[in-house]
């Protein structure tokens, strides 16, 4: 007999009829990388059972725009202006010449440490995100062949692409922030980005997948976006673009094409279904029009753009007009069940209590995420689907009478007890086998103090570390 897992928990989200239902007291049975069974009771035999009591089964989340460095924009949470603050390039140090802040192998180490903690959080496939602002100018292909070995070897399914620009930020030491460009060097990362591409795309038994990354609309030229789009489509691979999230970005894409951006998306013919795009929070009525248009799929995040005081507006406007929405976490913690409930709460803010639902939030992290990437078999448990599930403890928490809305209002990223990929149990109990989580945060943590260290040479001004980030209240000397 092929080896069959029967798992058992209090709820089970399966998924029949085009969307998902609930089960209670349900079971979820896995043969090879499939599900082939789900619902109230199973007959047939099987291998292994696994009961995982008070818990819920759920479809594993799809994060569409999923940290996978060290978080800057934490730092800027009570210290800004950004301009200010390191994280727009000063004119002093573009003269001197940019440089990477970090080696190969700090580089390697922090895709390997984000990914386990997004396993950690019950993402299950994620298209990895990291900032730019302190490196020379893009990300490398070396460092993504490590984040495709680190995948592999943790199991996290992956659509991975270095991310590549022609164009990039600087300030003066009033605070005007200007693009500048380089075009040939921006064109030269997406022929490698291509090659890598064509060269990983379905290895790791098509855990691993391919993806385009073009940086931020306002230092992307129109050649770049053109070619991008050519080859994503001759592939079949998506490309992300952030975009609408700024008011510096809004005035630099206006200053340079006379229109809004995901405007100047269609205008140049690159807005289609394939292209994902977080974060819409300053996008117009006419841009979410085009976006339903072209059937691309806004990336909403939620917890990154309600701690810079922003919002989408609103969820519930864009679902109605048929976008089709993912989520993308996009900071530290890569925690989507914090992040759905985040989702919910300004949702309602911007619209009311009874214009969303648990459940949109919920589709958005599986449905919509598989939707975007094409993947009918992700996001859901039904006979057929990739095995990919995160197991969520209920065991400390307060349910409600419903395992969804319990998720929403009670449960966090840290009661993620399981987690399968493809059928292989990645994480169990907690623990994600060759990974050493506190060995892992103090290294981390180390690499990202030399990070802070070194913010006074990318800042206007050269300020000391004390006043670029002041504390919340005095220190008290000893």
């Amino acid at each position: 007999m092929t080896s069959r897992t029967l798992l058992t928990a209090r709820w089970v989200i399966g998924h029949r009829d085009n969307r998902h239902v609930v089960y209670e007291n349900g079971v979820v049975v896995i043969e090879g990388t499939s599900v082939v069974h789900v619902g109230h009771a199973f007959d047939g035999a099987v291998t292994e059972r696994i009961d995982y009591g008070q818990a819920v089964i759920s479809p594993g989340f799809v994060d569409l725009d999923a940290l996978s460095d060290l978080d800057t924009t934490i730092l800027g949470y009570d210290n800004g202006p950004a301009w200010k603050k390191g994280r727009v390039w000063p004119e002093s140090y573009v003269a001197r010449g940019p440089y990477e802040m970090y080696s190969q192998e700090e580089l390697a180490f922090q895709k390997r440490h984000a990914f386990a903690h997004l396993i950690r959080n019950g993402i299950t496939t994620a298209l990895p995100i990291a900032s730019l602002f302190y490196r020379e100018w893009g990300e490398t292909v070396a460092e993504f062949d490590a984040a495709a070995d680190a995948a592999r070897e943790l199991g996290l399914r992956v659509y991975l692409g270095p991310a590549y620009r022609t164009g990039g930020q600087v300030t003066d030491a009033a605070g005007t922030i200007r693009a500048i460009y380089d075009e040939p060097r921006g064109l030269g990362g997406l022929n490698d980005a291509a090659a890598f591409a064509a060269r990983i795309d379905g290895s790791a038994g098509g855990l691993i997948r391919a993806m385009f990354a073009p940086d931020r609309i306002e230092t992307c030229t129109e050649t770049l976006l053109r070619r991008t789009a050519a080859i994503a489509d001759e592939m079949g691979a998506p490309v992300r673009q952030h975009c609408s999230q700024s008011p510096v970005e809004l005035r630099l894409v206006r200053e340079q094409h006379v229109c809004a951006p995901i405007e100047w998306l269609d205008r140049i013919g690159v807005l289609r279904r394939n292209w994902l795009l977080p974060h819409g929070t300053q996008a117009t009525p006419a841009e979410f029009a085009r976006i339903a248009a072209s059937a691309a799929t806004l990336v909403h995040c939620p917890l990154v753009s309600a701690r810079h005081g922003g919002l989408l507006n609103s969820f519930p406007r864009c679902r109605d007009m048929g976008i089709n929405i993912g989520l993308g976490t996009d900071t530290f913690p890569a925690d989507m069940i914090l992040n759905m409930q985040l989702g919910m709460m300004t949702a309602r803010l911007a619209e009311g209590m009874t214009s969303i639902r648990s459940e949109d939030m919920f589709d958005a992290a599986t449905l919509g995420g598989a939707r975007a990437l094409n993947r009918p078999d992700l996001g859901r448990l039904a006979p057929g689907a990739k095995a990919d599930i995160a197991v969520i403890d209920l065991r400390r928490t307060l349910q409600t009478p419903d395992p969804v809305q319990t998720l929403m209002t009670s449960a966090s990223g840290r009661d993620v007890r399981d987690v399968w990929i493809d059928g292989r149990r990645v994480m169990t109990d907690g623990t994600i086998p060759g990974v050493d989580e506190t060995a892992d945060a103090t290294r981390a943590q180390a690499q990202f103090d030399g990070l802070i260290a070194r913010y006074p040479d990318r800042t206007v001004g050269h300020p000391p570390v004390a006043e670029i980030f002041t504390p919340s209240y005095e220190r008290a000397e000893p």
